[in-house]
């Protein structure tokens, strides 16, 4: 079911089920988020997407929510702006820059709400990571659960409780991919791609000899999926490909009078033959 909503003073469609940040996403209004990603359910880690809510009928109260994890609803007016919101954000901003001096996200995102410099005291030996928590937990929704976040307090981080390189990772990316500060890196060379202080041999396209992914990735796919080896022998672009080859060598048999003048590649041929067949239909 639909209704409606006013996010500063804006009336906008919500459906059942959205959260107010998913509500001003849609509608173009910007609300500034580190710790949400499509990939994952929303956690509301980083705080900065605080918004000030309250419905007609509070009597004029209140409440400080998080965009990620409030549920929209009928009547609700949010306020994303507000002087209570900024002031909120510029002091989870002022917490992260003690914490991460050296980000530039962090920086940018900071000196865009006239954060310059912290008001706290830096973190000793600071890295990039913000304990967003995106790596643990798109590591738990996709992969193999092999980071955690670890100890408490100032001592907090993301590894492993031991320490040391976790064992069940299967060297898949997908921590880096999400990390907003690029606090986790990985390199690839000569075929062998190296993350969490661990190395892994990487599987390389038959047709093309790119690298696609770790051999510990696609085992874990193939028993994941049920899948056959078979699948991950050629990388994506190969398989498009060929399959514009088949569907180019079909299409060509089927309307032998019809061959486009203008063909780049023989992958390029499907898109052709359908514009052409689309125009022919039209023109009748």
């Amino acid at each position: 079911m639909s209704f409606q909503m006013t996010i500063n003073g804006r009336k906008v469609k919500a459906n059942d089920g959205d959260t107010v940040l998913a509500v001003a996403e849609r509608a173009g209004i910007h609300i500034p988020t580190l710790c949400d990603h499509k990939a994952v359910e929303p956690f509301g880690a980083c705080r900065l997407c605080m918004v000030e809510v309250t419905k007609p009928s509070w009597d004029g109260w209140k409440g400080m929510m998080t965009a990620c994890l409030y549920p929209a609803a009928p009547d609700l007016i949010v306020e994303t702006n507000s002087k209570r919101v900024l002031h909120a954000r510029r002091d989870i901003l002022d917490l992260l820059l003690a914490r991460c001096p050296e980000s530039d996200l962090i920086q940018d995102l900071a000196a865009q709400h006239g954060v310059m410099q912290t008001s706290f005291v830096a973190r000793d030996n600071p890295d990039l990571c913000i304990l967003c928590g995106l790596c643990v937990r798109v590591c738990e929704t996709a992969m193999t659960s092999a980071i955690a976040t670890v100890s408490r307090g100032h001592e907090r981080k993301i590894g492993t409780p031991w320490g040391g390189p976790p064992v069940d990772c299967i060297g898949c990316t997908s921590c880096a991919q999400v990390c907003p500060t690029g606090h986790i890196t990985f390199e690839e060379d000569n075929g062998v791609r190296k993350i969490w202080q661990r190395d892994f041999e990487m599987v390389r396209c038959k047709s093309c000899d790119t690298p696609m992914m770790t051999v510990d990735e696609r085992k874990h796919l193939i028993a994941k999926g049920n899948l056959d080896q078979s699948y991950f022998e050629e990388c994506g672009s190969c398989k498009r490909q060929k399959a514009a080859e088949v569907f180019a060598d079909v299409t060509l048999k089927t309307h032998p009078g019809f061959v486009p003048k203008q063909l780049g590649s023989v992958a390029s041929v499907p898109l052709a033959l359908m514009s052409g067949m689309t125009q022919r239909r039209s023109a009748k």
